[in-house]
Order: C-alpha cells, then structure tokens, then sequence
C-alpha cells in the first residue's frame, strides 16, 4: 500500500513540531520523519515531542549516520524513540554527508554500515556476547540496560548508491532516496534492490502554493545549494542536466499531487514531502493536508 509522509527539518520550536505533527496525523498522513543535518538540532528532540503528541503516525530520523554516532547511540536513541511512541519509531541510517567538514574519515561506507546495524541488531535483541569488527567494538557483556519496546525496529537506510543497495536489500526494510523526485531513479533503485520486501521511499524539498511558479522558484532556491551534488548521483540523467522537477516537488497541489502518482507508478512506496513544505511552513502544510492527500487518496 502507498503511503505518504512528511519531512521536517530540525529548526524549529517544540510548539511548532506539536502543531505540524497533529495537524499532518489527523489528515493522514502515515509518517512524519525528521531530518539529521549537520549542526541543525539533533533529530530526537523533535521526534520525541511528536511521539507525545501523536498516536497512529509512523516515526523516525531521516537519518542518522554512523559517523559521527557510534552503534551504541543508534540502538539507545532508537530505543528510546520506540518506547516513547508506543512502538511506533523506525531507525533511519545514512552514511551521511560533507563528512569532511569534521575531518571524518568517511571511506568504506556499506562496511561500516553493516557493522553498525549488526551492532544496532544485537542490542535491541538483548544479545550480550560483544562485537569485534574493523569500525566499532563492543565488550562482550555490555548491553542496554532495559528493556527495549521491541526486540527488532523497522530499518531505514538511505543511499543512491548499488552497493549500499544491496546491503539494505539484505538487512533493511527500506531504502530512501533522499533529495529525489525522479521516477527513472525509483525504477533503477527497484533493480538494484532486486525483491519486493524493502519498500523504496523518495522524499525532496517540496513548495506547494496555488501559485505555481512561485513555488518553482522557491524551491530551486532552497535545493541550489546541493543540486549538482545530487544531480552527479543520479545515472538516470545525462551528465551536467538540471531538470528541476527531478529534485522537488513543486507546483499548485494539483502538479505536485500529479508527481506523486508518477512516482507510485514507477514502484515507490511511500513519498515524503520535505522541507520547507510551501512558501511558509505551516501554508505549505495546510496545502497538502487539505489538497494534495485527498487527491492522492482519491477523495
């Protein structure tokens, strides 16, 4: 089944996150993530505020990276957020982004992910018998000392990457392309996966407005600073292309909706639409609450 979630970014204030969460949930959207970026607020502040003031949406960070948190801070802050929402959180990990702003070393990216969600893994499970590998170790004996809400969390990895792909095939329940709109790239991604277990999840910088072309504009704004970046990830497309509407979602509800569908069509299973939502967030969020759901539920 499709579903359809809403991505925040982590800047802003407690009464904020309550607002935009009960607002998202009571319109139905399935989940609300919260972005992990770099010196913004880290993603458990917000996420615990909305599993306080939810009680159906799915959950979780978008995405934490074991670079800078080592496996043990994963599985608490996972741990933590699941026992909070009544077993309603998903992990999401990423080897993250412009590592090289903290001098990290960020080679051999699938290795060190396997090691920490194998880390992640053992601990949720209660297992205690340590971990020895070439990124992280564990004494064995050390383990969390309570009882986490459930012995296995739902795993999200995000990559546009083959390798990593086919780790997650093995391991996660999803992968997320994240800052993608391009339902070229689901297909690939569907192959890469190569089974219909892990589910592919898209979400970009979305501006919905029922003007149009102000809300291109604003989102070619918010995406410069990453685009090419981005761009150079995605093999669907021909070296140096820009196409905008490949990167965003933006447009009247009526276009933005009509993304959506194409990227239903192409094997996704759930779109989440990204900061900043519209030309102010709240508007934005009223918009798709009020517009573009109903079109994609066929209300």
């Amino acid at each position: 089944m499709s579903e359809l979630g809403l991505g925040l970014q982590s800047d802003k204030s407690a009464a904020e996150y309550v607002a935009l969460a009960r607002r998202a949930e009571a319109a139905g959207f399935d989940v609300i993530s919260v972005f992990h970026d770099l010196l913004f607020q880290p993603a458990i502040y917000p996420l615990l505020l909305i599993a306080g003031a939810t009680e159906r949406v799915r959950l979780g960070p978008a995405a934490l990276n074991p670079s800078t948190l080592h496996p043990v801070e994963l599985a608490g802050q996972a741990a933590a957020l699941d026992l909070a929402s009544a077993g309603r959180a998903y992990l999401g990990l990423a080897a993250g982004a412009w590592l090289d702003r903290l001098a990290l070393d960020g080679r051999r990216p699938v290795a060190r992910m396997r090691e920490a969600v194998e880390i992640v893994r053992a601990l949720h499970a209660g297992e205690r018998g340590g971990f020895a590998g070439e990124f992280f170790t564990l004494a064995p004996g050390a383990g969390l000392e309570y009882v986490p809400q459930r012995p296995r969390m739902p795993l999200m990895i995000g990559t546009w990457r083959p390798r990593m792909a086919a780790l997650a095939a093995e391991l996660a329940d999803e992968v997320k392309i994240g800052g993608c709109a391009n339902p070229e790239m689901v297909a690939l991604m569907r192959q890469w996966i190569g089974n219909d277990r892990v589910g592919v999840v898209v979400g970009a910088v979305t501006v919905v407005d029922e003007d149009g072309a102000a809300a291109r504009a604003r989102a070619a704004a918010e995406v410069s600073m990453y685009l090419e970046i981005v761009a150079e990830l995605d093999p669907t497309l021909a070296r140096g292309s820009l196409p905008l509407e490949k990167f965003v979602f933006a447009g009247t509800p009526e276009e933005v909706a009509s993304q959506a569908r194409e990227l239903f069509d192409a094997g996704a299973k759930r779109v989440e639409f990204g900061t900043p939502q519209g030309l102010t967030s709240a508007r934005g969020v009223e918009l798709l609450c009020d517009r573009v759901l109903p079109l994609l539920r066929g209300r």
